[in-house]
């Protein structure tokens, strides 16, 4: 449940010179409040209160630098948690439909009194509703924060400007996180919110009103994407429901949300999940069950024991916060994961790319998947994605990484869950397992329309859109989920057995955050001596007969998933180690991370 409160800030901008920007009129007309300022929660009466402040003033003067701006007479609001639970809640801008000056030229600055401070930020063509300013925090009872927002136009403005005009919204949003919201997807710069409509990819309105963007109860992850340099500015000005040509697509995401997460145990002694209402059987190693999920926030970080007796229900001390929503010292609100198998800006070529630093990376459905490229190389490309002018339009708020072994596993955990395939009405019995693609091209997206461990390669039977027998491959059943998690290519992921460099390609182990290091060729006692909870390693050890070994100094680096050729014990659940060496069927997943 969510509730908005609303503060309309107008901005009429009027040129009076057409030659220079001496004596034009800028003015920011009166801010006022709407909206009701109690809101009942099931879990008592949350209150969001805004006090407002001097109103912003930019009357008679022209565009300005950054240092101009800050000097403005700013507009100040102070949200106060008078009720007696946790009030959740992020701060964005809403634009309005009939604005005739582009964002391009709006630039602003939010700090509050709990340290926050977004920073200048360009507004930049996000489009209609499409600019988060204050990502999801929290106000425990009787707590206030006061925030106070600059805004000025920026002084590269010129004379294209006259007689246009800008209208939007502080729009505060609060959540109830007793009914298990999970937290908002964060977008970069070059990211834009879509949905499928049934035939295509539209826009989305990532204010996800009537669940338009996501909703993990119906299984319904957010999905993003990242357009053409050419056609990036179209699309982030586009009306809701534009569709994306797929085309224009070079790389697309889903949102995994923060959640702490629990695996039962239904005769006390084997913890193969629960069986709730999704299997008719108790569940075994072959056919596992539920494992329990909460969306929590990021500042919640469960350190229970990650598994409990299904009869005896769940406590507070059950409960874990998986490892790889803290990326390095920061605690993620969620992750971004690529949809498909990495491919290249050449999948034509060989390998679909092969052992190379100068192409760039793609990620979309039925092409072929970058192959015989070292983990060295694959973490470079993984890495360039971030540099600047890079084609993606991503911002250097923006981590893209290759994808960390505890990073699948999260993925893995939230399908074996009621919010992926799992709980899906559409699939019984053994069909609850993902369904591999055995495409002997590596063609990504591809589905064998069964989980068949049959040891024979195939060509694509079922694109990724295909219902059920193509949407069986995803991680949800359906089309918002993730692909080529069973089968297709080996993916190498960044987990390492004690810093063995192996045949990887690389001089030195890349910065910490960016692997996860084994300690132990045992994997109960390979974190640093104490098991890997969360990092699906002996948890799920072998559910669905996935295959399953260990890592050592010969072998030093995990590999997921399993591939087509020749495998029978594919799956998600899939786990091997391999010594680095280049592989014809070895490929690659990416991550980003926004701060």
């Amino acid at each position: 449940m969510s509730k908005k409160k609303y503060i309309i800030i107008s901005v009429v901008v009027i040129l009076i010179s057409v030659l220079a920007l001496v004596g034009a009129s800028y003015a920011l007309l009166t801010i006022s409040l709407e909206g009701d300022k109690e809101i009942t929660l099931k879990a008592g009466i949350l209150k969001v209160d805004f006090i407002e402040g001097d109103n912003i003033n930019l009357e008679n003067t022209a565009p300005m630098s950054d240092k101009e701006g800050l000097k403005t007479t700013p507009y100040t609001f102070t949200v106060t948690n008078t009720g007696n639970i946790n009030a959740y809640y992020h701060v964005s801008l809403e634009e309005d439909s009939n604005n005739t000056l582009s964002n391009n030229y709006i630039k602003m600055r939010v700090t509050g009194s709990n340290g926050y401070d977004s920073g200048i930020i360009k507004v930049n063509n996000y489009g209609v509703g499409d600019f988060e300013i204050i990502g999801e925090d929290v106000l425990e009872p009787s707590d206030t924060v006061t925030y106070t927002l600059y805004m000025w136009l920026d002084e590269d403005a010129g004379n294209e400007i006259q007689g246009t005009i800008y209208q939007s919204k502080i729009v505060v949003e609060s959540y109830d996180r007793e009914s298990n919201s999970p937290n908002a997807p964060m977008l970069d710069d070059g990211m834009i919110a879509v949905t499928y409509n049934g035939s295509n990819w539209v826009k989305a309105d990532r204010t996800n009103a009537n669940n338009d963007w996501y909703n993990y109860d119906e299984l319904k992850w957010a999905n993003a994407v990242t357009v053409s340099e050419s056609t990036r500015s179209t699309y982030k000005n586009a009306s809701v429901g534009t569709v994306v040509n797929m085309d224009d697509i070079e790389t697309m995401w889903v949102w995994i949300p923060r959640y702490s997460y629990s695996i039962g145990s239904e005769d006390g002694t084997n913890y193969y999940g629960k069986q709730g209402t999704f299997l008719d059987t108790t569940p075994t190693v072959e056919l596992p069950g539920e494992i329990d999920v909460k969306f929590v926030s990021e500042n919640t970080k469960d350190r229970g024991s990650a598994k409990y007796i299904v009869s005896d229900g769940i406590s507070d001390d059950d409960w874990y916060t998986p490892d790889a929503f803290t990326f390095g010292d920061e605690e993620l609100r969620g992750i971004w994961v690529g949809k498909f198998e990495t491919s290249s800006s050449n999948p034509s070529a060989t390998y679909g790319g092969g052992n190379t630093t100068d192409l760039d990376v793609m990620i979309k459905p039925n092409i072929t998947s970058w192959r015989r490229i070292n983990i060295s190389n694959a973490f470079t490309v993984s890495q360039k994605m971030n540099n600047s002018g890079n084609r993606y339009g991503f911002n250097n708020t923006t981590d893209t990484h290759m994808m960390k072994n505890s990073e699948w596993a999260i993925v893995s955990y939230l399908s074996q869950s009621k919010y992926g395939k799992l709980g899906s009405s559409n699939f019984t019995g053994s069909n609850k397992e993902i369904y591999q693609n055995k495409s002997d091209s590596y063609i990504t997206g591809c589905s064998y329309g069964s989980p068949s461990n049959a040891n024979t390669d195939y060509g694509c039977q079922y694109q990724y859109n295909i219902e059920i027998n193509g949407t069986g491959a995803s991680t949800t059943g359906n089309i918002y989920g993730i692909y080529d998690m069973s089968g297709s290519a080996w993916e190498y992921v960044m987990g390492n057995y004690n810093d063995v460099i192996g045949s990887s390609g690389f001089v030195s182990m890349p910065e910490s955050k960016y692997y996860d290091k084994y300690t132990s060729n045992n994997v109960l006692t390979a974190c640093n001596g104490s098991n890997c909870i969360s990092h699906g390693l002996s948890e799920v050890m072998e559910w669905y007969s996935d295959y399953n070994s260990v890592f050592n100094e010969t072998n030093s680096w995990l590999v997921r998933g399993g591939f087509s050729y020749s495998n029978i014990f594919a799956g998600i659940f899939y786990l091997s180690a391999w010594n680095a060496e280049i592989s014809d069927w070895g490929s690659f997943r990416l991550v980003a991370t926004i701060k």
